[in-house]
Order: C-alpha cells, then sequence, then structure tokens
C-alpha cells in the first residue's frame, strides 16, 4: 500500500493526486468480507457527492453493500472496466479495483480520515 492512501471507517480509500483529483476504492479487508464480487453500481460522472453519503453499491454472492465516498465533490471518471469484470474488486482492490474518481471540493476532509496504521486497528 501506498503511503498516500487515506481510508473511512466504512471501508473505503482515497487516494489523491497532484493535481487534486481523488481515486476512490473500497479496501482490501472491506472485498474480503464481501466475498466474490458480481456486480457494481457505480456513480453517475457529474454527480455531486458529499463525504459520508451513499455514491455506490458493490453486491457480491454474500450481500449487497453500500459504498460511501470519504471525501465531498464532483465525479469525474468511473471505472467502466467493472461492469464487465466486478472481480477486479477482489483482485485488485487498491489498484484496477479502483471504483471512481472524484474533483475534491473541501481538500481539508482528508485529515479527519485514517492513515494505514489507524484503519488497520479499526479491522481488528
Amino acid at each position: 500500500m501506498s503511503n498516500n492512501l487515506k481510508f473511512a471507517k466504512s471501508h473505503e480509500w482515497v487516494s489523491v493526486d497532484e493535481s487534486g483529483l481523488a481515486t476512490v476504492g473500497i479496501t482490501d479487508y472491506a472485498q474480503s468480507a464481501l466475498g466474490d464480487v458480481v456486480f457494481v453500481d457505480l456513480p453517475k460522472i457529474g454527480a455531486t457527492a458529499s463525504a459520508g453519503a451513499e455514491v455506490a453499491v458493490v453486491e457480491s454472492v454474500k450481500a449487497a453493500s453500500d459504498i460511501y465516498s470519504p471525501v465531498s465533490g464532483e465525479i469525474v471518471e468511473v471505472n467502466t472496466a467493472l461492469q464487465a469484470a466486478p472481480d477486479l474488486i477482489n483482485s485488485s482492490p487498491l489498484d484496477s479495483g479502483w471504483l471512481y474518481r472524484i474533483k475534491l471540493t473541501n481538500a481539508a476532509e482528508l485529515d479527519g480520515l485514517l492513515d494505514e496504521k489507524a484503519y488497520a486497528a479499526v479491522c481488528e
């Protein structure tokens, strides 16, 4: 895992690039708890997400799970590869299995998220 990842207690991760664009996905812990992912309902491009609000749904053979945005902003891209291969979330949750990219409207929200060590403690 990269050191620039931040985590929500609801098991989403966020990584922000130099331009302020954030990529969001679910953690390895979350995909493991869900089991085999069979469908992903991604947010719409252009939609506005608020930190803590539901933005997507991931369905597995076990359950459907709401995905909450760890940060606020405008959805600018979704991972269309997940429509044909939702199992990318299982095989590569922190890389190829990302869900969406969001243009941040309040970068200070990142300060309220967990670092890797604090997130690991939540998962214990």
